[in-house]
């Protein structure tokens, strides 16, 4: 039986596909968005890092946090976790995942590409994944229940279908080709205090991503045919891995985080 919800724009030309609480393609009439799993690049289509973002390793795979030291593989421990639904419908899908503080989650990279077995955080927190289509776009909004003052990161990863290599990416003040993304290698290219981007001159497709909560947008990509577009609250190159928990936000006990994705095919 297949696991994958499909929600409709109310026009019925946008077709959105959500596997496990995955985005893992947004159609529009017959254009694709989203980078496909098994195409060159990388394994998913989208992930979220939480509570922290970036690399572990090189401090033992211990985070700092005022409850004590949390041990974490990259980029937290929301992703060895896995959604459960909590509403569907025609438009829009909402899912969960529910953590109980210091409960050790086998790390799925052990043992073939991390010497962590398990890893573990120590604050109970709820989060919640709303995916909401329009005929504008798709807004994807993220919920975090927690105790007041949990220390977090969020990064949100989708990587975007590349149609043509000369392609710009544009802000209010500057303009990234794909060579400038490839050379920036693995720490990502940093647009900082950046909250909306487009992506333009991608042959038929244009997509415009507006964020809110999130501070800066990194960009990454190690191949021709797609973009990670990522928006975070903080760049984890800008600090050593043993003060990575200078990045951490505190939580009032309830945040909301959101990304707007509004294709054009032009």
């Amino acid at each position: 039986m297949s696991n994958i919800i499909e929600l409709h724009s109310l026009d019925n030309r946008s077709i959105v596909r959500i596997d496990k609480g995955e985005l893992v393609s947004y159609m529009v009439a017959t254009t694709e968005i989203m980078h496909q799993k098994g195409a060159p690049g990388w394994g998913s289509t989208e992930i979220e890092m939480f509570p922290t973002i970036g690399a572990t390793k090189e401090n033992d795979f211990s985070v700092t946090t005022p409850n004590g030291v949390a041990k974490l593989d990259q980029h937290g421990i929301l992703r060895v976790m896995e959604y459960l639904p909590k509403t569907i419908e025609k438009s829009s899908a909402s899912f969960y995942k529910k953590y109980t503080a210091n409960t050790s989650l086998p790390n799925p990279k052990f043992p073939n590409r991390s010497t962590q077995e398990f890893v573990s955080w120590p604050y109970d927190f709820e989060f919640i994944k709303t995916f909401e289509l329009t005929t504008e776009g798709l807004k994807i909004s993220f919920e975090i229940i927690s105790e007041k003052n949990m220390p977090f990161m969020l990064g949100f990863h989708p990587a975007f279908k590349i149609y043509k290599e000369d392609f710009v990416l544009k802000t209010s003040d500057q303009a990234i080709s794909l060579q400038n993304v490839l050379d920036a290698g693995a720490p990502a290219f940093l647009i900082e205090d950046c909250k909306e981007i487009t992506l333009s001159d991608n042959g038929i497709l244009k997509i415009n991503i507006k964020t809110t909560g999130f501070n800066h947008i990194m960009l990454w990509t190690e191949v021709t045919n797609m973009i990670c577009i990522e928006p975070i609250t903080f760049y984890p190159p800008s600090v050593s891995a043993n003060k990575l928990h200078e990045g951490f936000q505190h939580s009032s006990g309830y945040e909301k985080l959101e990304v707007c994705i509004a294709p054009e095919i032009v």
